[in-house]
C-alpha cells in the first residue's frame, strides 16, 4: 500500500471512530433504543387481526329464468254451460273463481250466464287459470289435480305463445297432482332435482301465471320441509309469493330443478300472505308415474280411522312420547280388523318404520302395494305386538267415511261411580252389533268426566291400560284411579269411533 493510502485509511478512520465521536454515538443510539422501548411498552397491545366478515352476495336469477322459463306453461280450463247455467257472478274474473273453487268458498248464485246474452247451449268459457310445466319432450306437462279438475277443455300456452288443447291423462285429487298431454315434438323439458338435498333458507324461485300473468317470476327461502297439511303429501314452505294462476308451475332451486309443484297458499284475504306450499318432487313424480302408465293412482288401505296420540294420553298409557297413531276405529270385515287390530290400538310402526305421528301412517299404508302382507306393531293396554295384516287397495277417489252419530243412551239406572260415571253393563245384542268382546255404557255423567269430554250413550272400552268388561270392574277401576288422585286414559266409542279422553282429578 502506498504511503498516500496509508495516510487516507487512518485518516478517513480518525474521522469517524474517534473515542469522543464514537462515545457520543453510542450514547445516542442507546437512548434512542430505550426511548423506543419505553414507547413500545407504553402503547396499548396491538389488537390481533380478525378475519375479514364474509360478503353474501345475492343471486342473480336471471340466468336460471331464462334457462327454465320456455319450459314452463299456462294452462286455461273451460266449461261448457248452458245459457241457463247459473254459477258464479255474470263476469267474475276466472282467477278469483279459480281461488275460491280451491279453498272451498262457495259461489253465490247468479241471476244470468256469464257468457254473452243470447249465446248457445254447451258454449265454452274460460272456467279457471294455472300453470304446469314439461316432463317430457313429447308433450306430457304436470301441474295440479285442481287446476284441470272438473274441466271439459284444457288449453296449454307455450312460453313460445304456442297454443295446443290437451288431453288429461290423469289426475289424483288426494295428493293435486295431475298429468295432461299436448300433440307436440322437441319440447324444452325441466330438470327433476332431489328433495333430500333441500335445505330450509335455500333460496328457491317459482315461475306461474299469477291472475293469467305468463311467466312471472318470484323469489324467496324454504321456510320449512315436512308441514302436515295434507294426508299424504308433507308439504315444502316457502315464503314465495304465490297468488291464484300460480297453481301448478314449478318450484325450482338454483340449480335450475323442480323440487316442488306450487300448490296452496295461506291467505285471509285471497292473495299472498307470506306462506306457500309446495308438493315435494319425488312425491309427485311417483304420482305422475303411475298416472301415465295406467290413468290412475294405487294406494293400499287397511280400513282404520285414525287420531294423534296427545302428550297426556301417552303419559297417561305409559308410552315414553307422544308418537304414532291411535286408532278410532276399525272397519268391520276390512284388512285391520281380519289382521287383529282394535280400536284404542296405537300403531307405532309398519314393516319396522317408525309412525311418529299420525300423518305418517296414511303415507306409510298408502305407498304399500295392495296384497303385501305388512308387520304393523302396536301398543295394546301396556304391552307391544305385533300383528301380519294383508295390505287392500284403497278404491279411487272415495271420500274418507265420517264418523258416525252417537248411540241414544238407554234410560236403566245405575249407581255413579268415583269419576263421576254412571254405567250399566252392554247386552249381548248390543256388544255383537257394537263388534266389542266387552265395555260399559255411560247412562250419565257429571263432575270431571264431563269436563274430559264423556257423554251419555258413550261407550267405555278401557281405562287406563285395563280393559273394561263389566260395570262392577270398571267401578273398581274408577275407584283405584281416583285414589291415585292422577289423570287417567278412558277409551271411549261414540257412535264408529273411539278416542281416549283424559279425565283429571
Amino acid at each position: 500500500m502506498s504511503d498516500d493510502m496509508q495516510r487516507l485509511a487512518p485518516a478517513r478512520s480518525r474521522s469517524l471512530l474517534r473515542p469522543r465521536d464514537a462515545r457520543s454515538a453510542v450514547a445516542a443510539w442507546l437512548a434512542a433504543a430505550l426511548l423506543a422501548g419505553a414507547a413500545v411498552a407504553g402503547a396499548a397491545p396491538a389488537r390481533a387481526q380478525e378475519p375479514p366478515v364474509p360478503t353474501v352476495q345475492l343471486p342473480d336469477f336471471s340466468v336460471l329464468a331464462e334457462r327454465v322459463g320456455p319450459s314452463v306453461v299456462n294452462i286455461r280450463t273451460m266449461e261448457r254451460v248452458g245459457a241457463s247455467a247459473g254459477a258464479g257472478f255474470p263476469g267474475l274474473d276466472p282467477n278469483i273463481e279459480e281461488f275460491f273453487r280451491r279453498f272451498g268458498i262457495p259461489l253465490p248464485g247468479r241471476p244470468e250466464p256469464r257468457g254473452p246474452r243470447g249465446g248457445q247451449d254447451d258454449e265454452p268459457r274460460q272456467r279457471g287459470v294455472g300453470s304446469g310445466f314439461i316432463l317430457s319432450a313429447d308433450g306430457y306437462v304436470m301441474t295440479n289435480a285442481h287446476v284441470v279438475q272438473g274441466a271439459d277443455e284444457v288449453m296449454v300456452t307455450l312460453a313460445d305463445k304456442r297454443e295446443f288443447k290437451a288431453r288429461i291423462v290423469g289426475a289424483d285429487r288426494r295428493t293435486d297432482v295431475a298429468v295432461v298431454k299436448i300433440d307436440a315434438s322437441g319440447l324444452p323439458a325441466v330438470r327433476i332435482g332431489d328433495v333430500n338435498r333441500l335445505k330450509v333458507g335455500e333460496w328457491v324461485l317459482a315461475i306461474g301465471s299469477p291472475f293469467g300473468l305468463d311467466n312471472t317470476v318470484t323469489a324467496g327461502i324454504v321456510s320449512a320441509k315436512q308441514r302436515d297439511t295434507g294426508d299424504y303429501l308433507p308439504f315444502i314452505q316457502t315464503d314465495v309469493a304465490i297468488n291464484p294462476g300460480n297453481s301448478g308451475g314449478p318450484l325450482l332451486n338454483l340449480r335450475g330443478e323442480v323440487v316442488g309443484i306450487n300448490s296452496q297458499i295461506y291467505s285471509r284475504s285471497g292473495g299472498f300472505m307470506g306462506i306457500s306450499f309446495a308438493i315435494p318432487i319425488d312425491e309427485a313424480m311417483n304420482v305422475a308415474d303411475q298416472l301415465r302408465a295406467q290413468g290412475r293412482v294405487v294406494r293400499g288401505r287397511i280400513g282404520v280411522q285414525i287420531a294423534p296420540v296427545t302428550k297426556d294420553v301417552a303419559e297417561a298409557l305409559g308410552l315414553a312420547d307422544a308418537s304414532g297413531a291411535l286408532v278410532r276405529g276399525v272397519e268391520p270385515d276390512g284388512p285391520a280388523a281380519k289382521g287383529g287390530l282394535q280400536a284404542g290400538d296405537i300403531i307405532t310402526r309398519v314393516d319396522g318404520k317408525p309412525v311418529e305421528r299420525s300423518a305418517d301412517l296414511p303415507r306409510l299404508i298408502g305407498g304399500t302395494k295392495p296384497g303385501t302382507r305388512s308387520t304393523i306393531q302396536v301398543f295394546r293396554r301396556g304391552e307391544r305386538k305385533e300383528l301380519r295384516v294383508t295390505v287392500g287397495e284403497f278404491p279411487a277417489d272415495t271420500p274418507v267415511a265420517a264418523a258416525g252419530s252417537g248411540t241414544a243412551p238407554r234410560s236403566s239406572p245405575a249407581a255413579a261411580t268415583a269419576l263421576g260415571l254412571a254405567v250399566t253393563d252392554l247386552g249381548a245384542d248390543e256388544k255383537k252389533e257394537l263388534g266389542v268382546d266387552g265395555g260399559v255404557r255411560v247412562e250419565s255423567v257429571q263432575g270431571q268426566a264431563a269436563r274430559a269430554g264423556i257423554q251419555a250413550g258413550d261407550v267405555i272400552l278401557q281405562i287406563g291400560n285395563s280393559a273394561v268388561d263389566s260395570a262392577r270392574q270398571f267401578a273398581e277401576l274408577a275407584e283405584r284411579a281416583s285414589k291415585d288422585r292422577r289423570a287417567v286414559s278412558v277409551l271411549v266409542r261414540r257412535g264408529d269411533v273411539v278416542n281416549f279422553l283424559l279425565i283429571r282429578p
